[in-house]
C-alpha cells in the first residue's frame, strides 16, 4: 500500500461562498484514512478549503502517514500551450504563471476571466479559452467556441479517453472545466509549495510517487457506478461522489491497483510533463476488457462435457492484469510478462572448479611432471594480474578465473608442493576442472518463458543471468463471495441459533486456494438474500479485483440470488456442466469483470474450483493454460459408474493402490481432509474393481 490517507476534493470556481446550508456545486472533501471513511467536509469558500486541506495534511504528516489529495479539475493544457504562454514545455511554468496572475478573495470573488482573457490576447487568433458569464465583457474571450487559427489543439490526450470529459478551454457552461483549472491550479500551486508536495505525473516522471503528500487530477465520472451504488437516498451527489472516490482510490491502494494506475511512463513526455493524466483511467498498452461473449457457450448445447467447457473457457479468455518491474528478491511466487533474458553470460569468464594449480597443458607433457610455481595466486573474485609463462603453474581457488596463459586445473590433492615447484602425474586434458565462458548459458539467452511462475530455483537462475529486476504480471486480485442468510463466518458467530446456521466453510477454503496459486485476495465478506445487497457487493468487487468468486445461490431456485442477480443484468450465463459434484456453473461479467458462480456445497465448490476456476484464473493472470498431469494407478475400491458424466472422488494413496472416501456426498467435508488428491473418471461409464487402472491427480497437480 503507497497511502495510508486518501483525500478527494470536488472543486468550484463560483464568485460567491456557497450557501451556508451544505449543497451542490460547491466544494467537497471527503477522506478516507487508514481504511476508515470519513464524514465529508462542506466549504463554502476556496480559502476555506485550501485551509482545511493543509490542516488535515499536518495532522497525517504527525501521525506518519502518506497522503494522497485528488482535485477534480484538469491539472494541464493540450500540447504546446505551455511553451507558448512560457517559453518552457512544462505543466509547472503555467502553475506558477497563473498563481502569479490569478487573484481570488476570501469571499470567492476573483478574477479568472480576466486571465483568461490575457492568455488567449498572447496566442495567434481567436481563443482557445472561449465561454463566459457575460456576453458583451472581456471581448478577448469568445462566448461560443470557434477555433480560430490559435494553434492549440482542442483536448489533451486524456480529455479524448474519458467518456464526457469537457475541453480545458471552455470556462462556463454545463460541465465546464476551464474556470476550474484557471483558479485551481493557481491554488495548487501555492498550496504545494506550503506543503512541500509531489504532483503527479509532472513532478514523478510518470512513475510511481515517492513523495509524502501527493496531488493528482481525479474525474468523479469514472466511478459513476460506485457512486450510484453507495449514494445515500437524499444525498447530495458532490458529497457521495467525494466519499466514493476517496474510498475507492483507497481500496485500489490496498489491493495494488493503485501502482498500475500511477505508473503511466508508456504515454510519454507530452501526456507525463506537459497534459497530465485522470488517475484511475488506463494508459496506452494497458489491458482490454474481455469480451461480453467469453461464455458464451455454442447455440443448442444443454449439458456441457467438462472438456468442451474447458475448451470454451480457455478459447475466451485471456490476461487482464497489466505488468510492473519488481526487485528480484520481490518475485517470487510472481508470473514473467516478458522473456528472461541473460545480461551476463554464466560464468562470464572461465573459472576453476575445484582449489588446485592452473597451467597451460599444451605445455606439460603427460606423464610425471614438474612445473615452478609462479609467485601469487588466482581467487574468486581477485583475479590474477598477468599471464602465466608457459611451463609453469599458478595457485588457483575454486570459481577463480582461469588467468591469460592457463587452460587446465590439476586439484590440490594430486600434487607434491616443494622447493617452489609442484609435481604431479599429468593425465589430464586440457580443459579439465574448468568451467568455460557461457557454458551454462551465454548473453542474451532466453532464461525463462512468458507466463512462467517463478519458483525459488528460476530466481538463482536470474541472479545468474545478471538481472536485478524482472518484468512480472500484476497479482490477479480475486475477490471471494459468500452468499445466503444462514451462512455465517464462524468467526463473529456468537454461538445462538445453531440449527439454523450454517458455518461459511467455502470462503476460507477458496482464500487459501488463491494464496497458494499467487494471487490477491479480496475477501467480499457474505451477502445475503437481499438483490439490492447483491448488486451493491458486486459492484464493490467489479472495483477492487479482476475475477469474482462466489459460492451459493448460483442455481435457478427461488433463494439463488447471485444468478437471477446477473440475469437480471443480462450478465448470465448458465452453464450445466456435465461434471459430479458440480453441474451448474455459473459464468458472468459485472462491469466488465469475470464472475465465477460455484456451488455452495464445500465438496463440488472445491472441484469446481480446481477443474474450472484455477485454468480461467490462471489465464486472466498471464500464465499458461494448465492441464493437471495425473497417474494411472490400480484402484483400490470397486464402483460401477454410468454414463453421462465425469466424476471426481476424494481420494488418496495407500500400499500403491488409489482408495477413495466412503460418501460421495457433496457435503461431506471431512472427506477434503481425509483426501490427498482426486481420482478422476471418464466420462463414459466404467466397471471398477480393484486393480483397475484409474486416473489420480494428487493435490501438487493443482498447485496445492
Amino acid at each position: 500500500m503507497i497511502f495510508d490517507t486518501v483525500i478527494a476534493v470536488d472543486w468550484s470556481a463560483r464568485s460567491t461562498p456557497s450557501p451556508a446550508v451544505p449543497s451542490k456545486d460547491a466544494i467537497w472533501i471527503g477522506c478516507t484514512r487508514d481504511g476508515v471513511d470519513e464524514a465529508p467536509r462542506y466549504c463554502r469558500t476556496r480559502a476555506q478549503a485550501m485551509a482545511d486541506v493543509a490542516q488535515m495534511v499536518a495532522q497525517d504528516r504527525a501521525a506518519g502517514r502518506r497522503v494522497l489529495i485528488g482535485f477534480d479539475f484538469a491539472f494541464g493544457w493540450p500540447d504546446g500551450f505551455a511553451a507558448a504562454i512560457t517559453g518552457q514545455a512544462g505543466a509547472l511554468a503555467v502553475w506558477a504563471h497563473l498563481a502569479d496572475m490569478m487573484q481570488d478573495g476570501p469571499d470567492n470573488s476573483n478574477n479568472r476571466y480576466d486571465v483568461a482573457a490575457a492568455l488567449n490576447a498572447a496566442l495567434p487568433g481567436v481563443g482557445p479559452f472561449w465561454a463566459k458569464s457575460h456576453a458583451d465583457r472581456w471581448p478577448a474571450i469568445p462566448y461560443k467556441d470557434t477555433r480560430q487559427d490559435h494553434g492549440m489543439p482542442e483536448r489533451r490526450v486524456v480529455d479524448t479517453r474519458a467518456s464526457g470529459a469537457k475541453p480545458v478551454w471552455q470556462l462556463a457552461g454545463a460541465g465546464a472545466v476551464g474556470s476550474q483549472s484557471l483558479v485551481g491550479v493557481a491554488h495548487l500551486e501555492r498550496l504545494r509549495h506550503q506543503l512541500n508536495s509531489q504532483v503527479w505525473p509532472f513532478e514523478t516522471g510518470g512513475n510511481i510517487p515517492d513523495g509524502d503528500v501527493v496531488l493528482a487530477e481525479i474525474y468523479p465520472a469514472l466511478f459513476s457506478a460506485e457512486v450510484q451504488a453507495r449514494r445515500a437516498p437524499d444525498e447530495i451527489l458532490d458529497r457521495a461522489q467525494v466519499r466514493v472516490v476517496a474510498s475507492q482510490l483507497a481500496a485500489l491502494d490496498r489491493n495494488g491497483a493503485l501502482n498500475d494506475m500511477l505508473d503511466i511512463r508508456a504515454m510519454g513526455d507530452v501526456v507525463t510533463q506537459q497534459e497530465g493524466w485522470i488517475l484511475g483511467l488506463p494508459v496506452a498498452g494497458s489491458v482490454p476488457k474481455l469480451r461480453n461473449d467469453c461464455f458464451a457457450l455454442p447455440p443448442g448445447v444443454h449439458w456441457t462435457p467438462v472438456d468442451a467447457a474447458l475448451k470454451q473457457l480457455r478459447d475466451g479468455l485471456r490476461a487482464v492484469v497489466g505488468q510492473e518491474h519488481v526487485p528480484l528478491a520481490d518475485a517470487g511466487g510472481r508470473v514473467l510478462a516478458e522473456d528472461a533474458v541473460a545480461v551476463r553470460s554464466n560464468p562470464v569468464v572461465a573459472n576453476s572448479a575445484v582449489d588446485g594449480f592452473t597451467f597451460d597443458a599444451a605445455t606439460v607433457p603427460s606423464g610425471i611432471a614438474s612445473l615452478p610455481l609462479v609467485q601469487g595466486r588466482s581467487a574468486a573474485g581477485v583475479p590474477y594480474d598477468g599471464a602465466v609463462p608457459a611451463g609453469s603453474a599458478l595457485r588457483i581457488l575454486t570459481g577463480a578465473a582461469i588467468p591469460a596463459g592457463c587452460n587446465t586445473v590439476v586439484l590440490q590433492e594430486d600434487i607434491v608442493q616443494e622447493n617452489g615447484a609442484i609435481r604431479f602425474e599429468n593425465t589430464l586434458r586440457a580443459g579439465a576442472n574448468v568451467r568455460r565462458a557461457g557454458e551454462d548459458f551465454a548473453q542474451d539467452a532466453a532464461l525463462l518463458p512468458t507466463g512462467r511462475q517463478l519458483n525459488p530455483m528460476d530466481l538463482a537462475l536470474l541472479a545468474a543471468g545478471g538481472l536485478g529486476q524482472v518484468a512480472v504480471r500484476r497479482k490477479l486480485r480475486v475477490a471471494v463471495l459468500s452468499s445466503g442468510d444462514e451462512v455465517v463466518d464462524m468467526a463473529q458467530w456468537s454461538g445462538a441459533n445453531a440449527a439454523a446456521i450454517l458455518p461459511d466453510a467455502n470462503r476460507p477454503m477458496l482464500a487459501q486456494l488463491l494464496r497458494q496459486w499467487g494471487m490477491h485476495v479480496v475477501d467480499l465478506g457474505i451477502v445475503g438474500d437481499d438483490r439490492a445487497d447483491v448488486r451493491a457487493v458486486l459492484d464493490r468487487g467489479a472495483a477492487q479485483a479482476d475475477a469474482i468468486l462466489t459460492t451459493g445461490g448460483a442455481s435457478a431456485g427461488d433463494e439463488d440470488h447471485i444468478s437471477a442477480t446477473l440475469r437480471e443484468a443480462d450478465a448470465l450465463r448458465t452453464w450445466r456442466i456435465a461434471v459430479k459434484p458440480g453441474r451448474p456453473l455459473a459464468l458472468g461479467l459485472w462491469s466488465g469483470v469475470p464472475i465465477f458462480g460455484l456451488p455452495g456445497n464445500p465438496v463440488a465448490a472445491l472441484v469446481c474450483a480446481l477443474i474450472f476456476a484455477r485454468p480461467a484464473l490462471m489465464a486472466l493472470a498471464g500464465q499458461p493454460w494448465p492441464t493437471p498431469t495425473g497417474m494411472l494407478l490400480p484402484a483400490g475400491f470397486s464402483k460401477r459408474k454410468r454414463a453421462g458424466r465425469r466424476e471426481y472422488l476424494r481420494a488418496r494413496l495407500r500400499d500403491g493402490q488409489v482408495e477413495v472416501y466412503p460418501s460421495e456426498g457433496s457435503g461431506r467435508i471431512a472427506g477434503l481432509s481425509w483426501a490427498e488428491g482426486l481420482c478422476e473418471l471418464p466420462d463414459g461409464a466404467q466397471d471398477i474393481t480393484p486393480g483397475t487402472p484409474v486416473l489420480y491427480h494428487p493435490w501438487a497437480s493443482f498447485g496445492l
